[in-house]
């Protein structure tokens, strides 16, 4: 009985999981914007293009180390709680914020979107709202108790 207790411990939580898949998600939709934004570019897409590379870089290292993370890394769990959770989440967030703040009439904030922008605001969105699930997830009691026995 008491080699059963030890295989059940041992199992990956699934918060554990739901967080690697709302990373996934997150990472997912910032390729997609940030696509979208480089054919956006129109006759400047080379230098968009371009500005491509390190994003694509950091969503590399980012999906490395959340296979660490998978596999039961705490170092990982709390890079990634800093990196996205905090500093990717702000980045995401500030640019909308300052576009809501520096407007004195909130009924022209969608007016004349055009459809590849409301393509955009809803990565962004989705991009936000799984990194909101992703980092809470990480430490459910579940999730905790796995990292802890790592």
């Amino acid at each position: 009985m008491t080699g059963t207790a030890s295989l059940a411990s041992t199992a990956r939580p699934r918060a554990v999981n739901l967080a690697f898949g709302a990373l996934l998600t997150a990472l997912a939709a910032g390729v997609a914007e940030g696509l979208l934004r480089a054919v956006r570019g129109g006759g400047e897409f080379g230098a968009t293009a371009t500005g491509l590379l390190p994003r694509l870089a950091i969503y590399l290292a980012v999906a490395g180390v959340a296979l660490y993370m998978l596999n039961g890394s705490r170092v990982a769990r709390a890079v990634l709680t800093v990196g996205i959770g905090v500093v990717g989440l702000v980045s995401l967030i500030i640019e909308p914020l300052a576009v809501v703040l520096s407007t004195d009439d909130y009924t022209t904030l969608f007016d004349g979107m055009s459809e590849s922008s409301i393509v955009l605001a809803g990565c962004r969105t989705v991009h936000i709202v799984a990194v909101v699930i992703a980092v809470p997830a990480m430490y459910t009691p579940a999730a905790h108790r796995w990292f802890t026995q790592r």
